[in-house]
């Protein structure tokens, strides 16, 4: 099957959470100079491969099922504990066997194996940009303590502000599917559907203390009627893209303060350019 062109937008609500800590400045989420806050394209690929690698989960479980899939094929080469120079041996011996093993270095290419020769994967089919909130952020920071204490001659303990949440915000983080890299990772339309399939699990499935209340709203996703594209994606994405009705310059503080366009509302604009997807009503 030929693979084709596909531009995707997540449109991501925060509530009291930090959907992405920034580690130089203490985990604080992360935030530009003009007061929005940032999602950075690792954190979210961080969250599929974990998903991916948890063979004894419930969505992998879940998924192999449906999709019928073979767990050697659907490795993670971005894993802790990897074996490097196992990796890199079979990179230069048998690179069709890595290709087949690492389902993440097919969607995500990697760059840490360049030395493995001219046929290394060094760029994947799937890139996700930087996602950054419609409107600044506003950021408040709370003390944690703990009814034990963990330091001697303390009988409590104490972090001082290291609980560090964003109030409220609506994000988008663009993502595109190149065909063009494909045929050098191996990548497949199986391989493509899968991740699509893991989008609407990555925070739900992945929450912690610090992220409990991190949803996607959408996962808007339109195909391409061929592998080159059919139109901007800029064009595209501008279109899909919340609006905040009013005060665009100060935090929100609900969902109802943004205008979130659907695609009926420009469906006839595009139609003809491809079909279109919202992966979270799937």
């Amino acid at each position: 099957m030929e693979l084709k062109r596909i531009t995707g937008l997540l449109v991501i609500e925060t509530r009291s959470s930090n959907p992405n800590g920034d580690p130089d400045r203490e985990s604080d989420p992360r935030q530009r100079v003009d007061g929005r806050g940032e999602i950075s394209p690792v954190s979210v690929k961080r969250k599929i491969r974990d998903l991916i690698e948890d063979k004894q989960g419930p969505v992998w479980t879940e998924l192999s099922k449906e999709m019928n899939l073979i767990p050697e094929q659907y490795d993670i080469l971005e894993a802790r504990g990897r074996e490097r120079k196992k990796i890199e041996d079979q990179l230069k011996v048998d690179f069709e066997s890595f290709k087949s093993q690492y389902w993440d270095g097919r969607l995500f290419g990697n760059t840490f194996l360049e030395k493995g020769g001219a046929d290394t994967i060094r760029t994947g089919v799937v890139q996700f940009g930087l996602g950054t909130s419609i409107a600044p952020i506003n950021v408040t920071r709370h003390t944690f303590t703990n009814k034990s204490g963990v330091q001697e001659g303390k009988d409590r303990g104490m972090a001082p502000l290291s609980y560090r949440v964003v109030e409220h915000a609506v994000y988008t983080v663009p993502f595109f599917i190149n065909p063009s890299a494909a045929h050098k990772s191996g990548c497949t339309q199986k391989d493509i559907d899968l991740m699509l399939r893991v989008l609407p699990y990555i925070y739900t499935h992945t929450a912690s203390l610090i992220r409990s209340s991190v949803i996607l709203k959408h996962i808007h996703t339109f195909t391409h009627n061929n592998a080159l594209g059919t139109l901007s994606d800029f064009v595209l994405i501008d279109a899909l893209t919340p609006r905040k009705k009013e005060n665009p310059e100060e935090a929100s503080s609900t969902i109802e303060d943004y205008d979130i366009p659907h695609w009926s509302s420009i469906e006839e604009k595009f139609a003809k350019k491809g079909s279109y997807r919202d992966c979270m009503l799937s």
